[in-house]
């Protein structure tokens, strides 16, 4: 029997600073494919709800393949590669750079190109126990809610985080990655080369790169076939050709090539359950 699922919820109101975004997703009986984790300015963490996930190359083309019941990837610049033999299933969550130290204990920078098994961040027992309720839990807003209480439980406070660091940070997201160095550095009141070493040391990626990513991110979320020139301009290029050289360069692909490969996913994922922003409560965690 073929199922094709996709839900997408915001976090709870004190996980904001920390999560963007939750997805859930479960297919079954659909032809084997190969899918494109391709660069984003927040990092990705993945519990699998069935079979691992398995990766067969990673943004850091030295780390072996592997498969993984639960994974933290940081922030990277070139695709991680994923299969799946006709059944995947799983939550993701998109986490905010500034919010690893938070969730975590570790600044994003520690994660930056690497897939790591989240069981060597979290510990075994904890990963274990909330794959367990998110496949008991019986809709994907139940497994949302479940999975937004684990994560408020392991909030530490931001902590760590140079003030001007986050400044710069979110300065960049809230700019669409069309801010340059200089006038950040400017705002901020440090040089260049000052903000560069301690925003790398933070996040794992220069501001320029992060911008970089941040520009790629919002342009390939507007792509549709045949209109890559109006992408490119929505989001801040000079014009198509700049564009289609930045796609080449991060998803390792053409945007065309990248677009058939999606479709489908793409095709399930706007006709998805937006279940819209979690609200904690009393028994959120079910």
């Amino acid at each position: 029997m073929r199922v094709d699922e996709y839900a997408q919820a915001r976090p709870s109101p004190a996980l904001r600073p920390y999560v963007a975004f939750y997805s859930g997703y479960r297919q079954r009986g659909i032809p084997p494919a190969a899918h494109r984790g391709l660069p984003s300015p927040y990092l990705t963490l993945i519990l699998t709800l069935d079979d691992p996930l398995c990766i067969t190359a990673h943004p850091d083309r030295r780390q072996a393949p592997g498969r993984y019941d639960a994974l933290i990837g940081g922030l990277h610049l070139r695709p991680a590669l994923i299969e799946h033999d006709g059944r995947q299933s799983g939550v993701q969550v998109a986490v905010h750079p500034l919010g690893c130290r938070a969730l975590f204990g570790l600044p994003a920078a520690e994660l930056a190109g690497l897939d790591a098994d989240l069981a060597a961040v979290l510990g075994d027992g904890t990963v274990a126990e909330l794959r367990e309720r998110l496949h008991a839990a019986p809709t994907w807003r139940a497994r949302f809610a479940t999975l937004d209480a684990a994560m408020r439980r392991l909030v530490r406070g931001r902590a760590g985080v140079h003030p001007d660091v986050a400044y710069a940070f979110d300065r960049l997201l809230d700019s669409g990655g069309r801010i340059g160095v200089a006038q950040l550095a400017a705002e901020i009141g440090w040089s260049a080369r000052h903000l560069t070493g301690r925003f790398r040391a933070e996040v794992g990626l220069r501001p320029k790169e992060a911008a970089r990513v941040v520009r790629f991110d919002r342009a390939r979320r507007r792509l549709v076939p045949g209109r890559l020139a109006e992408a490119a301009a929505e989001a801040g290029y000079f014009d198509q050709a700049h564009l289609a050289r930045e796609f080449q360069a991060l998803a390792g692909v053409p945007a065309s090539r990248w677009l058939a490969e999606e479709s489908a996913f793409r095709q399930i994922a706007a006709a998805g359950e937006e279940i819209g922003f979690l609200q904690a409560g009393p028994g959120a965690g079910g």
